[in-house]
């Protein structure tokens, strides 16, 4: 019978081969007896959480990171995860939320007193413990309670029959940078759980190094690592120096859709903004800023047709950019455009013409 579904117009090709060879390159660098929380937040960084969850499992992974208590349902429910898994979702969670934690048995992140409380109460109705890690700010700003404050905040996570402690973690405001601040975060966060493992006499997971400190600080690794950009390719700043090779695990693609011949003086798209500086050919590839493909690349991009990169030209539309061929070419409607991936410019080079990160250019490619 033949296959009617409709020929994508833009996809995101997604290699999980290359994800495997990723964690595969992490995991000889960091040792095999260290633990690895894949981080999975924001559908995989675009790459599509379960499946992304599912190849980590079957790569001995099993803590998980993700931003909220709404992915974190969403992954522990989805079906991919086949063994028992440690999910963290990241966020400070509202009171109304910590239901949820308890029904799923999701680890809550607690770095208030009045979400401690809260929860503490819940978790008492509920008849059950709540796991629980808490986040200290060593220097981040962002979330978490400066060291003092958490210690007071650990005393009473170990007076409360309701909470169970399953971590201490920290973030890097600069981890890609070894030295000077994040050494100054280290030390903060070491002492910290010095002292509490020393009062209280127990040992707790203690984790802090995301990609650019699991490159450059083995210092911080402590007892598990959290990898995120460098499970999906991309090292977390580019000019980095880095002791393991990453291969990008997604790759845009369009079809070209239109070609025409353009006179000298033409001009092409909204607002005008390139004009032919001679007759050329222009290609129409269907995908756009709707698709993930930044409209600030207007008149900075290249892609990749036939093995040859040409420039984008004109204003990048919602759903369709416009390519200079050239002269000659031997491109023809239906051929494929690598926007981005292992086989064309990489989100590196992306970001880098566009004054941002491969981060969010992964993020936003759409569904």
């Amino acid at each position: 019978m033949t296959d009617l579904t409709p020929l994508p117009m833009a996809e995101a090709r997604i290699k999980l081969s290359h994800l495997e060879e990723n964690i595969r390159h992490i995991r000889q660098w960091t040792g095999e007896k260290l633990r690895i929380m894949g981080i999975v937040k924001a559908n995989a960084y675009g790459h599509g959480v379960h499946r992304v969850a599912e190849t980590l499992e079957s790569a001995g992974v099993s803590d998980f990171g993700v931003a909220n208590i709404q992915e974190a349902i969403a992954l522990k429910t989805g079906g991919a995860l086949k063994k028992p898994a440690s999910i963290l979702a990241f966020s400070s969670p509202l009171e109304q939320q910590i239901d949820g934690y308890l029904q799923h048995d999701i680890e809550m992140t607690v770095c208030s007193f009045d979400i401690l409380s809260a929860a503490g109460e819940k978790a008492a109705a509920y008849g059950k413990k709540l796991a629980v890690q808490v986040k200290v700010d060593t220097g981040m700003g962002r979330l978490g309670l400066q060291p003092a404050e958490t210690m007071e905040l650990l005393r009473k996570i170990n007076r409360s029959p309701e909470i169970e402690l399953k971590g201490i973690y920290t973030h890097f405001a600069e981890g890609s940078k070894p030295e000077g601040y994040t050494g100054r975060q280290l030390e903060e966060f070491r002492s910290l759980v010095t002292q509490y493992e020393s009062e209280s006499g127990t040992t707790v997971c203690k984790h802090a190094a995301s990609s650019g400190a699991i490159l450059c600080r083995k210092d911080a690794w402590f007892d598990m690592v959290r990898p995120g950009i460098l499970l999906y390719g991309y090292l977390p700043d580019p000019c980095m120096p880095s002791p393991i090779d990453v291969t990008p695990v997604m790759q845009m693609e369009a079809r070209v859709v239109f070609i025409k011949t353009v006179a000298q003086g033409s001009s092409v798209s909204y607002n005008r903004t390139w004009r032919a500086p001679e007759s050329r050919s222009i290609a129409t590839v269907a995908a756009g800023y709707a698709d993930g493909y930044p409209r600030a690349l207007s008149n900075r991009g290249s892609v990749v047709i036939n093995g040859k990169s040409c420039p984008q030209v004109g204003t990048v539309t919602m759903d369709q950019i416009m390519i200079d061929l050239g002269k000659e070419h031997d491109v023809k409607t239906g051929d494929k455009a690598i926007l981005f991936g292992w086989e064309g410019p990489t989100a590196d080079d992306i970001a880098g013409s566009i004054g941002s990160i491969s981060y969010e250019v992964l993020c936003s490619v759409s569904n």
